[in-house]
């Protein structure tokens, strides 16, 4: 029924090069998600528990399907066709080697086995959920989720480090990346955009460490974060006018904090005649416009050379005639490059960087600018980045889990050598419920015109500005009350 082919192909080759064809699956689209909506309730464990047993009839099981299928033939297939063929030869070994399973544990195995071979094996179930927020893979035998803000133990294992090694080698291979003994460590994406690092053996002690943020497979915007208690619905209006109006404008905060969702959020305020350049280390950018130009860095070739960092891309993109320059993550001397971009005419550009507080932030950027090895004096570092930045977004992970937007701040100028900021909202912690769950509010505080007024009113913003000032103001008289 099925002839012998391939049979000195070694397991570990084959579960590491798979077929274009899953290539081509795991680059379709995922079907659209319902409208996002608050997190549920911690979900029920993802799988059941597999014992060394399982483990051992899967891998008798699949060494010899790879002795028994033609891989160039399955190439040629689409995912489902391919999937169904292996799961007809895997029916055939069953039968033959006499392996007695009940329906749900076969067609658990069936799903498993296909998994490892087209995709990315014990992965697949969680890829597959929306509420994940993050994966992290300790080693073939304990892997964490975070879903609703929180992180769980999950009952996925693999079946041990190498077939952990080959999937990453299979992601960051993708991306035109390689991880092992000589690298490492490797910052990569999954086809979605979901953030994948891995750091492998020697420098993992107990096996390789796979990361993976993931994406929604909707994109958030500003009225699904406002439903999420994350931004009041005046700031939220606020934040709208500042990414129209062109604002400079730096998003800050802590990891896993919820800065590159904000970023993704604001960048639908962009005009769709804009000509748009995005710099990141691995492209997970989510842009709607339809002239956006995405650079990703690339690490340095075996020889150590052909590396292109960060700084490379942002200064290159001067050259390329932006309207604006996005950042993905700024944590070098690129800092000094986006500054500058920001300060010849490139209204409107965007980065995030890690800093706990808008002042942190500044002071973040003016250590990244020096570490870079320019000797410029701290004063004049300082009216760079007041003449730059316009405004900074803080972005927080509170200790419940729920991610909040704590602050909406402009830099003002100098005075003296001291960088001047105003908070337009704060955000107030004031108590937590009988389920851990904090309480607070999104506060006004008290500033009648911000500096980037007069751009408003150059966008025909103004009053849409003063009326989501006032409602904010208005929030806290209701309060008071």
């Amino acid at each position: 029924m099925f002839g012998k082919r391939n049979a000195t192909l070694p397991l570990a080759q084959a579960s590491m090069a798979p077929p274009a064809a899953a290539a081509a699956r795991l680059a379709e689209p995922r079907p659209a998600a319902v409208e996002a909506r608050r997190p549920p309730p911690p979900p029920a464990p993802v799988e059941s528990a597999k014992s060394d047993e399982y483990y051992q009839m899967k891998s008798m099981i699949f060494g010899a399907l790879i002795e028994a299928i033609d891989l160039s033939q399955l190439a040629k297939l689409d995912g489902e066709s391919a999937r169904e063929e292996i799961r007809d030869i895997i029916n055939e070994i069953i039968s033959l080697k006499n392996v007695v399973l009940s329906i749900a544990e076969q067609e658990e195995l069936l799903d498993d086995i296909c998994n490892d071979v087209l995709g990315y094996g014990p992965l697949e179930p969680l890829l597959a959920r929306d509420d994940i927020a993050d994966i992290m893979v300790n080693g073939a035998g304990r892997t964490f989720i975070e879903t609703g803000g929180k992180i769980q133990l999950t009952n996925v294992r693999f079946r041990d480090n190498a077939q952990l090694m080959n999937i990453c080698q299979r992601i960051v291979s993708q991306v035109g990346r390689r991880v092992d003994e000589s690298s490492p460590i490797c910052d990569a994406r999954l086809a979605d955009g979901s953030r994948v690092n891995v750091i492998a053996p020697p420098l993992a002690i107990d096996g390789p460490a796979l990361t993976i943020r993931k994406f929604k497979k909707d994109k958030l915007t500003l009225d699904q974060l406002v439903r999420f208690g994350a931004i009041a619905p005046p700031g939220a209006e606020i934040l709208k006018i500042i990414g129209k109006v062109r604002c400079n404008l730096v998003i800050s905060g802590g990891t896993g904090s919820g800065k590159t969702t904000l970023l993704n959020c604001l960048t639908n305020y962009i005009e769709h005649d804009e000509r748009v350049i995005t710099c990141e280390d691995a492209a997970e950018l989510q842009l709607q416009q339809p002239h956006v130009v995405r650079l990703e860095t690339r690490p340095p070739n075996l020889e150590g050379t052909g590396a292109v960092t960060m700084r490379d891309l942002v200064k290159n993109c001067l050259r390329m005639r932006p309207e604006r320059i996005i950042v993905g993550e700024v944590r070098g001397p690129e800092a000094f490059d986006l500054l500058q971009a920001m300060n010849t005419g490139h209204d409107g550009s965007m980065g995030t960087l890690h800093a706990n507080t808008p002042r942190e932030c500044l002071s973040r950027i003016e250590s990244m600018i020096t570490m870079g090895g320019f000797s410029l004096p701290s004063k004049t570092l300082r009216e760079m980045i007041c003449s730059s930045i316009d405004v900074i977004i803080q972005a927080q992970r509170m200790r419940d889990g729920s991610r909040r937007i704590t602050h909406i701040t402009e830099v003002m100028g100098m005075e003296g050598d001291v960088i001047i900021t105003q908070d337009l909202m704060v955000y107030d912690v004031l108590g937590e419920d009988p389920n851990g769950k904090l309480i607070g509010r999104h506060r006004s505080t008290g500033i009648g015109r911000p500096r980037f007024w007069e751009r408003a009113r150059y966008f025909g913003e103004e009053q849409r500005l003063a009326s989501a000032l006032d409602e904010l103001e208005s929030q806290n008289d209701a309060t008071a009350a």
